[in-house]
């Protein structure tokens, strides 16, 4: 297991608008069982301790060392009262955790409807890519953009509990190039607030997962 006690995690209790993150520390860690316990999180922004209820679904992310992060998904198995109070927390294992790269926002190999609006002239798209820097699109008709124009675009994120989020932003055309026989543009985000970009992170997240249960990374 990759977690220690004492090491710092950031719990995220949701991915909506009012999504809250807090912090809490791992106490205590089952030899041979998929559970390990937490402390009481406490809010980042309020400072106010969080009560979450058995069979809660969090994200959680850690950090390793000062070169590696990662994130998983867990499940509130219950409180337990020894010498402090305590959470205990499921652990998915090693192979399903997600790493996290600082430098450069993970890039995703998945399908997303991409409306791309330029000069008023609107298109709709596949994404070949996507990540919270940036993303390339599939190029199945003529277009007249070329590298450095820039385009607003709509890119529809689906969720896998059924919500639909809708990123609004503006961005620039970085290149246009071929890959197999298919023309590809990749464009870089010029102005993505906080929220939008939390939105693409974790709908790349959830699609690591999806792709790693499927096999294909």
């Amino acid at each position: 297991m990759k977690l220690k006690v004492g090491m710092t995690l950031i719990i995220e209790t949701g991915f909506t608008e009012t999504t809250e993150r807090y912090k809490c520390k791992v106490v205590e860690i089952e030899d041979g069982s998929d559970h390990f316990m937490i402390d009481y999180p406490i809010q980042i922004n309020t400072g106010k301790t969080a009560f979450f209820l058995e069979g809660s679904q969090l994200h959680v992310n850690f950090s390793e060392s000062t070169n590696a992060a990662f994130a998983f998904k867990t499940e509130v198995a219950g409180r337990i009262r020894k010498n402090i109070p305590m959470i205990k927390l499921s652990y998915p294992g090693d192979h399903q955790l997600i790493k996290i790269q600082r430098r450069e926002y993970v890039r995703v190999e998945t399908p997303v409807d991409v409306s791309v609006n330029f000069h008023g002239d609107v298109t709709q798209f596949i994404a070949e890519d996507i990540s919270a820097g940036g993303l390339a699109i599939q190029l199945n008709r003529t277009v007249h953009f070329r590298e450095h124009d820039q385009l607003m675009l709509l890119i529809v994120l689906p969720f896998a509990n059924g919500d639909m989020k809708y990123v609004k932003t503006e961005a620039t055309v970085i290149r246009i190039w071929e890959k197999s026989d298919r023309s590809i543009a990749s464009l870089q985000y010029d102005v993505l607030d906080d929220t939008d970009r939390q939105y693409i992170v974790r709908f790349c997240f959830e699609r690591q997962l999806l792709n790693r249960k499927k096999g294909t990374v």
